[in-house]
């Protein structure tokens, strides 16, 4: 089975999570936003239901599957107009780290509620004056007796307010060589030193953006995931099902823009025809669909690379995937806004405020022009200006 032909179980999961995103649709998600709440009936049905952990272990409560299960959820749930950003973090990224790298103790205590919904951790990577590029993280952590104390500052962390706890890139010191390596530690919101401060930002989202300040958080040694010479590798672990599902993010919002806009051209009638018969309209609205198909197509690529275990190929693909369908995404909202004419910037709608959302995925979690970067260098082998 390649990963071009779906199998029967993933169409039987795209379609059963389909039937829950339209129960609660773009209209749920509007209004959670402008009572200042949680998407927590959400959140809670898709866990009771086992999809928030179809990429986690049997073993601790998730459903065996991968990343290419997951992606499938979080598309779905965005082509319905209600996406659940905290897919991207809580079991997708936090999830896979503590399923490959962690002590028993720590996939007991975390990976069932992070299947099941009950339990919610964030991921703090980024930096006010290193963005992610994690060679340049200050957030450093150091031995005190048995215990480890972590100091630094975070920007841009998602759903602080909602989670148990932070997967924290820091970085120790070598007892070799004196240079610093990245570590990931398990950090508990209510830690003592540990500081949070919401940013306040312009694009309206269930999920808050938050400033954290680690001030001397004092941790026991069993708060490190994995080994602590195996820091990038851990970290990349996590890193390139975050890039494959933040293309999933993108490719939902795509179709559900795509369809409002198909739903309108298809309905609306100037002069004699539907404004869909003609081909100004209509081609624009086509090669939008081809563009998010193509990227949805590199996006199961990267998740069945990432589930073989081909972590280098996936790397290089999910970032590929990342870049087309936040390309497309983008693409596909201001085609449909542009169908719409006037009526796509009202709220009746419901595709103005896709305008800012389909930036995310352009610039989170990592930049376009980070990519052609990487793929300039990595792929093709061409020198470094930097």
């Amino acid at each position: 089975m390649t990963a071009v032909i779906e199998s029967e179980e993933h169409k039987a999961l795209r379609s059963a999570v389909a039937a829950l995103g339209k129960r609660y649709g773009r209209d749920y998600l509007t209004r959670t936003i402008a009572e200042g709440k949680h998407l927590t009936e959400l959140w809670s049905e898709a866990g009771k239901l086992g999809y928030l952990g179809v990429n986690l272990p049997e073993e601790y409560g998730g459903g065996g599957g991968g990343i290419t299960d997951l992606s499938i959820v979080l598309e779905e749930l965005g082509a319905a107009g209600s996406p659940l950003l905290m897919l991207v973090v809580s079991p997708a990224i936090c999830g896979t780290v503590i399923s490959r790298f962690g002590t028993e103790e720590q996939k007991r205590t975390w990976l069932p509620g992070l299947a099941d919904g009950t339990r919610l951790m964030a991921f703090g990577i980024t930096e006010p004056d290193a963005g992610s590029n994690s060679h340049r993280i200050t957030t450093t952590a150091r031995k005190d007796g048995a215990d480890w104390l972590l100091t630094g500052r975070k920007v841009f962390i998602s759903g602080v307010d909602m989670a148990d706890a932070v997967l924290i890139v820091g970085r120790t010191e070598d007892a070799r060589t004196g240079r610093l390596k990245p570590c990931l530690f398990i950090v508990p919101t209510d830690a003592e030193g540990f500081h949070k401060n919401p940013i306040d930002m312009e694009l309206k989202a269930a999920e808050k953006q938050f400033e954290l300040v680690l001030d001397d958080v004092r941790l026991p040694a069993d708060a490190l995931v994995g080994d602590e010479d195996a820091g990038l590798l851990q970290l990349f672990a996590g890193l390139n099902p975050e890039r494959i599902m933040t293309a999933a993010f993108a490719i939902g919002m795509g179709r559900h823009a795509l369809g409002k806009a198909v739903e309108y051209a298809r309905d609306r009638t100037v002069w004699k025809a539907p404004i869909g018969a003609h081909q100004a309209i209509a081609h624009p609205l086509a090669q939008a669909h081809i563009d998010l198909e193509l990227a949805r197509l590199m996006m199961q690529k990267a998740a069945h690379l990432y589930d073989a275990g081909d972590d280098i190929g996936a790397g290089e693909a999910a970032n590929m995937a990342k870049y087309a369908a936040g390309e497309a995404c983008v693409k596909a909202v201001d085609q449909s806004v542009h169908t719409l004419g006037g009526n796509g910037l009202t709220r009746e709608f419901g595709l103005a405020s896709l305008i800012t959302a389909a930036r995310v995925a352009r610039i989170a979690p990592v930049s376009r022009e980070m990519i052609l970067n990487y793929v300039s260098h990595q792929t093709l082998g061409l020198p470094k200006s930097y």
